[in-house]
């Protein structure tokens, strides 16, 4: 598995498995589907687009950006997403161990997660995993496409 930058040539693997977790309604906080004309701007506007490539395949995709503006600035924001058929095989944790680099190498001094659904119980044994501080739950914070609200818990990484 190769984890590189994000090219032109990737967005239109990008859209698709981003908006496979959007329409999943379980992870992402977006409600709407990334348009075949927006996707190349939102991909480009990230600090940094990550992809897991495997035999040629995008399998997987990471993004960071600032958590906030000016004075918070330095606290970056990620977001994973893994193909599903390749969920189970260690993409996930190859992703977030490149973006705690990547964001560090970008200058950011903390990687910050707003919003992990409580019942996303691999996500959150992988950032217990890899030194991720859990700093609370927002109850009812999520609300998941079934309409039912499910609670959040912010996790921090110092870089």
């Amino acid at each position: 598995m190769l984890i590189r930058e994000a090219e032109k040539k990737d967005i239109p693997a990008l859209r698709e498995l981003w908006n496979a977790i959007v329409r999943s309604g379980d992870a992402f906080p977006q409600m709407e589907l990334l348009r075949v004309d927006e996707a190349a701007a939102f991909f480009a506007g990230q600090s940094f687009t990550g992809v897991a490539e495997r035999d040629g395949e995008l399998i997987g995709l990471y993004i960071l950006h600032p958590n906030n503006v000016g004075r918070c600035a330095h606290l970056a924001n990620g977001s994973y997403a893994v193909r599903e058929d390749m969920r189970g095989r260690g993409v996930g944790e190859a992703l977030v161990r490149h973006s705690l680099l990547k964001a560090r190498e970008l200058g950011f001094r903390v990687l910050q997660f707003n919003a992990v659904t409580e019942s996303n119980r691999t996500a959150i044994g992988l950032y217990e995993k890899l030194g991720f501080i859990r700093l609370g739950s927002v109850p009812g914070g999520f609300l998941r496409a079934d309409g039912k609200y499910e609670d959040i818990i912010l996790f921090y990484h110092l870089l």
